[in-house]
């Protein structure tokens, strides 16, 4: 015979599963928490409002649908009493669920019961209540422990060449299932091919978005319903975006590599996804075939650092070479590309886009006609590469004697500003768990307590922005060496070419400063070219 319901009492049961818990046991599963705590809810005649479930995510972070659906219900009084088979499957925080056993539940009258584990804030003078810190503790440290041993299986299979991503990028398929190594697939490779090719040739991403979708290619997302008979995500348009576009120009994937452990979470308790530091990547090149060469795919990263977006010609659908590359000397707007058709020959000139715009009261015209700043550009690229063809190891030289004290200097105090704010976060980290536990055992009154939590992680949430954007600026600095090198490589291509060209003036000029056409005819006009590396080639 059921004894008599207490109608005092309306529960919410919480059943939790995560993919490390499901290795363990079937004892752990959702079916089987929900038969013990509804047969326990039964035995004592309670009212069963809900059961709350979360399967698949881990304890360390409160942010899952089931919890904060179950909590939500607690605060506005729909359930008073939260039932779980043991405190692990309400969490595996030590410190957020002290803080909701200690001060959150009690604050609105919530009965905590954790089964299996004894505990029940009913009944605080209990061996369970007593024993509750250690084993909020324990639970922790099995998860931080299970987060490790999963990140270095991850990290070692890859090393060993295996794949990790969930599906092929466009362009490939997954054939072997043991390795997962990316295998070409036509006809989508030659669509990537071609949007390579595209981008050198100086179309935005925009411009290659639209027309591919006005010639109806189908992209990743089409083409894999298409082509595998798989059904997508129906919130999907089924067209080229902007992201997808620049995502496949990104992807070091398509050169042959396979460069895995970019992303990271902050820590086992933390989720949050960051990129790591490109040191700190896993690179191992020549895993598969590729689809792009290594030296275009270099080439199209190279158009991200300039400073020109370039401007899309209506009528041939290119973008002319020096395209966003002219700054005015005097007010620093963009200069302003302009055509005209005189005796059914067109002609292309640049002025101060700001002086086209506003007027004379603004700034003064800077005209210059497009074949005159052609011929300067491409005269000056080729004195340049005749000089490093001359004697190479000269211009490097002077580059690295003319960079290096700065250099030095600014990575010994980034790195020691980084030594000392990377120390200043461990030791953060170890006075939170001292507070905590301070408090615990009756050490350190709730006001004070609560007041250096916040003003610690305060600390610490600045700590963490600070060594990244430290981090950033040393891989900057040990870049600067490289980037000389590889600009060289780059000159030595152009040493007699016949015409200019986007990619090349993409790949070696920053800007074009365009000062004002001298009154005098005879004078020099002064126009400064400012390349992406400053080497200095008069020998």
């Amino acid at each position: 015979m059921k004894p008599k319901q207490n109608k005092n009492y309306i529960v919410g049961i919480y059943a939790r599963l995560s993919r490390d818990d499901g290795q363990e046991s079937e004892s752990v599963s959702i079916e089987n928490q929900r038969l013990i705590l509804e047969k326990y809810v039964d035995e004592q005649g309670w009212q069963l409002h809900d059961i709350y479930i979360d399967d698949g995510i881990s304890g360390t972070t409160f942010e899952r649908p089931g919890v904060q659906r179950l909590l939500d219900d607690a605060k506005n009084g729909i359930i008073n009493t939260i039932i779980v088979k043991d405190l692990s499957r309400f969490g595996r925080n030590y410190i957020q669920v002290g803080q909701y056993l200690d001060y959150v539940f009690p604050a609105f009258g919530i009965r905590f019961i954790a089964l299996q584990d004894n505990v029940d804030t009913a009944n605080r003078e209990s061996g369970g209540m007593e024993m509750m810190p250690i084993m909020n503790v324990f639970n922790e440290w099995h998860a931080a422990n299970t987060s490790k041993k999963v990140k270095s299986v991850i990290r070692a299979q890859a090393k060993d060449g295996k794949y990790h991503s969930p599906k092929a990028p466009f362009g490939y398929v997954i054939v072997d299932k043991y390795k997962r190594l990316p295998v070409v697939d036509e006809p989508a490779a030659s669509i990537v091919r071609r949007m390579f090719d595209m981008r050198l040739k100086g179309y935005s991403v925009n411009a290659i978005r639209d027309i591919f979708n006005d010639e109806n290619i189908p992209c990743p997302q089409r083409y894999m319903e298409e082509k595998f008979s798989k059904n997508g995500d129906f919130r999907s348009l089924r067209l080229w975006s902007a992201i997808s576009v620049k995502a496949i120009l990104e992807n070091p994937i398509y050169k042959g590599d396979l460069v895995q452990q970019r992303v990271t979470t902050v820590s086992y308790k933390n989720h949050k996804r960051i990129y790591r530091d490109e040191s700190e990547f896993l690179v191992i090149p020549n895993t598969h075939e590729a689809i792009i060469e290594r030296d275009i795919w270099n080439r199209v990263q190279g158009l991200k650092k300039s400073v020109s977006r370039g401007r899309q010609q209506k009528r041939s659908g290119i973008t002319h070479p020096l395209s966003g590359l002219m700054f005015c000397a005097d007010c620093g707007g963009k200069m302003q590309m302009r055509r005209a058709v005189f005796k059914e020959k067109s002609y292309l000139s640049f002025d101060c886009g700001d002086h086209c715009r506003i007027g004379k009261a603004y700034c003064f015209s800077h005209y210059i006609a497009g074949n005159v700043i052609d011929e300067i550009i491409l005269s000056d690229i080729q004195s340049k590469a005749k000089a490093v063809i001359t004697d190479e190891a000269a211009v490097r030289r002077k580059f690295l004697e003319k960079n290096a004290k700065f250099t030095q200097e600014k990575i010994k105090a980034a790195q020691l500003e980084l030594k000392h704010k990377s120390k200043r976060l461990a030791e953060l980290d170890g006075l939170i768990e001292s507070v905590y536990e301070d408090k615990v055992k009756g050490k350190m009154p709730e006001d004070i307590c609560i007041k250096l939590m916040n003003r610690y992680t305060d600390e610490q949430k600045t700590l963490t922005e600070e060594i990244q954007t430290l981090k950033e600026s040393l891989a900057e600095s040990n870049q600067a060496n490289a980037d000389v090198d590889e600009f060289i490589r780059k000159i030595k291509r152009y040493i007699n070419p016949t015409e200019l060209t986007r990619v090349m003036c993409m790949e070696l000029i920053d800007r074009i400063i365009i000062g004002a056409a001298p009154k005098n005819k005879d004078e020099p006009r002064d126009i400064q070219i400012v390349y992406k590396v400053d080497i200095d080639t008069t020998l």
